[in-house]
This record gives C-alpha cells, structure tokens and sequence, in this order.
C-alpha cells in the first residue's frame, strides 16, 4: 500500500507522545503498527465467538422443544443451591 499520513488532534498528538516517551514504542508508526495488529487481532476472536455462539444456537434449536415447564425447572434450581441455612 506505501506511505499513509496521519493529521492527529492535539490530544490525540499529545497521548501519542507520551506512549513515546514512556519507551513502549520506537516511534509513531510503531505504534500505529500495535494498534492494527491489536485491532486484528481482536476482529478475529469476535469472528471466532461469533462462530462458537452461532454453534450453539443452531445445536440448542436442533435439540427440539423441551417438556419441561420453565417454571418447575426455575424452582428447582432454586431449591438445589439455596443455602441450608435459610
């Protein structure tokens, strides 16, 4: 792709340099490169979660209608952890 340039608002400017000074970046593009691969890298684990949640939609749908009431099964959960001493 070759060179981009960034215009930065002051406080974005002034954020920058501090990450600078504290040593955690070489320079700015240094830090530009960090925040794309973070931002990759957190694009491919909502992709992953997604995926695994898509999963389990279609898993629960294809397990059928359950005849158990809603309601009894609430209480019974409710009964199983309550406290003994309650």
């Amino acid at each position: 792709m070759g060179e981009m340039s960034f215009d930065f608002p002051p406080d974005l400017r002034r954020w920058i340099e501090v990450r600078l000074a504290e040593g955690r970046y070489a320079d700015v593009a240094d830090y530009v490169f960090d925040l794309v691969r973070r931002d990759q890298d957190r694009a491919a684990l909502w992709e992953e979660d997604t995926a695994r949640v898509r999963h389990l939609i279609e898993e629960g749908e294809a397990s059928g209608i359950s005849d158990v009431d809603p309601f009894e099964f609430i209480e019974s959960l409710i009964a199983k952890h309550k406290p003994a001493d309650a």
